[in-house]
């Protein structure tokens, strides 16, 4: 299906298509590292970690690629500036993601074993509300029906996400074995894995801005 913005510029649809897909594969990466980081497998770690810098940077390349046909070649002028803003910001969401895991590297946080399933869950919404902002910007692009049912499930994500983060907060402030400064870096962690979910949800927020003002 040709996307319903761009026409019948087949060769950008491609590369937006694609860069998406580097989006999305990130977000699986990130929820795999850091299952790995806590199941102590620090060389299937580690190959996460090379993958997910690879797709970092071939994002960025992507994306500055795009822009560039945008600007020299004067495609779609009408929608322009909104797909390089959505593309700005989806990169964001995927500099995230490898940060994230780069910081678990760095830092080797060591997070309580009773705290082990509630990060995984938390994990896994910050990444299922990257994937709903995905399947939501292929929606917008293509002017699909699903549009309004993916963007509702980046919100549904964020909330999960939220949840568990302020569970997992209150429960590592109240440890009586941990200290002050050990609870402060798993704070850090907790906070910036949910970060993730709620910069899903302003790009969600700002996409529902553009599909309206194609309405009008």
């Amino acid at each position: 299906m040709a996307f319903g913005i761009l026409k019948k510029q087949l060769g950008l649809q491609k590369q937006l298509d694609e860069f998406l897909n580097q989006v999305s594969e990130a977000s699986l990466l990130l929820r795999q590292g850091v299952d790995l980081y806590l199941s102590e497998r620090e060389e299937a770690f580690d190959e996460k970690l090379e993958q997910i810098t690879h797709i970092e940077h071939r994002g960025d390349e992507m994306r500055r690629d795009i822009e560039k046909k945008l600007y020299i070649k004067t495609l779609i002028p009408e929608s322009r500036g909104d797909v390089l803003q959505l593309l700005e910001r989806l990169d964001t969401l995927l500099d995230s993601c490898k940060a994230m895991l780069w910081q678990f590297k760095i830092e080797l946080p060591d997070f309580p074993e009773e705290a082990h399933g509630e990060l995984r869950d938390l994990t896994s919404h910050s990444a299922e509300s990257v994937e709903a902002i995905v399947r939501s910007t292929r929606a917008f692009l293509r002017t699909s029906p699903e549009f309004a049912d993916h963007i509702h499930k980046v919100s549904y994500w964020e909330t999960e996400s939220d949840k568990v983060s302020t569970r997992m907060l209150m429960a590592i402030f109240r440890r009586d074995d941990l200290s002050l400064c050990h609870k402060a870096q798993l704070k850090d962690f907790v906070r910036r894995i949910s970060k993730i979910a709620d910069r899903a949800e302003d790009v969600a927020d700002r996409l529902s801005i553009y599909a309206i003002k194609r309405m009008l």
